[in-house]
């Protein structure tokens, strides 16, 4: 039900909307792509164990959560 408010809403501003799978988006790195629990620090903090990535929690996942989106678009787009 959301996401079908969400598609129209999306639609009437002329925009497309995605629905992203968003497991472990706020555990994985943006920036090297490590994926560990231990990214994340608190609610608010990631800071990757792998290259030492800092950054608010909830930025990390969003720039997962656009990545996946884009790419789900250009697979579909190349099919």
């Amino acid at each position: 039900m959301f996401l079908t408010i969400l598609s129209h809403k999306a639609e009437s501003a002329g925009r497309e909307l995605i629905a992203v799978n968003p497991a472990n988006t706020s555990r994985r790195c943006a920036r090297c792509g490590h994926c560990a629990k231990e990214n994340r620090v608190t609610q608010a903090s990631f800071v990757c164990t792998a290259c030492g990535h800092a950054t608010h929690a909830d930025v990390n996942a969003a720039i997962n959560i656009l990545r996946a989106g884009l790419a789900l678009r250009d697979a579909a787009e190349a099919a």
